[in-house]
């Protein structure tokens, strides 16, 4: 089971080029992509949100991807020399115009930007390729680490939290026959208050037969303590499973919710609130999960 936060790095180095790569992952509902590189890097998108959806399924991801080159792979200074004479003409023109003296030198031609440029070296697009990949893949197998790490966390809450369900729900099954006699006692207390008389208790059978099957819970325990199982089982499938968790999850409310509504006794309303309690919290960690 991976949790859908981590963190992981890749670096790979040849021939004087250096390309780094950062990956930080956050929850999201569905596979989400932020992907930042030099233009240089635009041609390898495609190829590596497809290596990324290979390996996850869930969460948002950044990717930060860094280019170093060592100065000899870089390309060298090129001068442009039309615009240099079209420069020196003008400076010429103002220094006669103006009196002025002009302080034009090598070193400040040098410093200027549309004169003096530095080429860009040819790039060889299998290679980048290679290396890009390579410190991808060393960053995802980081980054896998770090979300199966916090993924078995998560995993040990959620079975922690799924016990104190079902013990709570054991103590509703085990209330649950009391409901129909407790109501069947203060229906028998009022009726005999009231009346002062004879009790007619094929009349009191049949509302107490009413009430019985209109406050049953029985159909309610038992799909809850089936959701509570198949959770369990997922678990510890290898596939990703925050979709199932979350159904699940809704599920389980619902069962709750209903056994509530129904068993209208005060110790099994304790137990009602100490599982949607727990199915909150379980809710809360299910959407950590890939």
């Amino acid at each position: 089971m991976h949790s859908m936060t981590g963190y992981g790095k890749g670096i790979a180095e040849a021939n004087g080029k250096k390309i780094t790569i950062e990956i930080k992952t956050v929850n999201h509902r569905y596979l989400d992509f932020g992907l930042k590189f030099p233009k240089t890097f635009m041609f390898l998108e495609d190829a590596m949100k497809k290596k990324i959806g290979s390996v996850i399924t869930r969460g948002h991801l950044d990717l930060y991807l860094s280019y170093e080159q060592a100065e000899c792979a870089k390309g060298g200074y090129v001068v442009d020399f039309d615009l240099l004479d079209n420069y020196l003409a003008i400076a010429k023109e103002m220094e006669q115009k103006t009196g002025l003296q002009s302080d034009v030198t090598i070193s400040s031609l040098l410093r200027n930007g549309d004169i003096v440029t530095r080429a860009e070296s040819d790039e060889d697009e299998d290679e980048l390729k290679d290396l890009t990949m390579k410190a991808l893949d060393d960053a995802l197998t980081a980054l896998i680490s770090a979300r199966q790490k916090e993924g078995d966390a998560i995993k040990a809450d959620l079975m922690s939290k799924l016990e104190n369900m079902q013990r709570a729900l054991d103590k509703i099954k085990a209330l649950a026959p009391t409901v129909t006699k407790e109501y069947r006692e203060k229906l028998h207390a009022r009726i005999d208050d009231a009346i002062k008389n004879a009790i007619d208790e094929a009349r009191l059978a049949t509302e107490v037969a009413v009430f019985a099957d209109k406050c049953c819970i029985d159909e309610e325990i038992t799909r809850l303590g089936a959701h509570i199982e198949i959770m369990k089982k997922t678990l510890t499938l290898s596939k990703p499973i925050g979709r199932d968790l979350d159904f699940r999850v809704q599920e389980m409310n619902r069962e709750t919710n209903t056994i509530g509504s129904k068993a209208n006794l005060l110790a099994i309303t304790e137990e009602v609130l100490s599982l949607k309690n727990e199915i909150e919290k379980i809710r809360e960690q299910a959407q950590n999960v890939e």
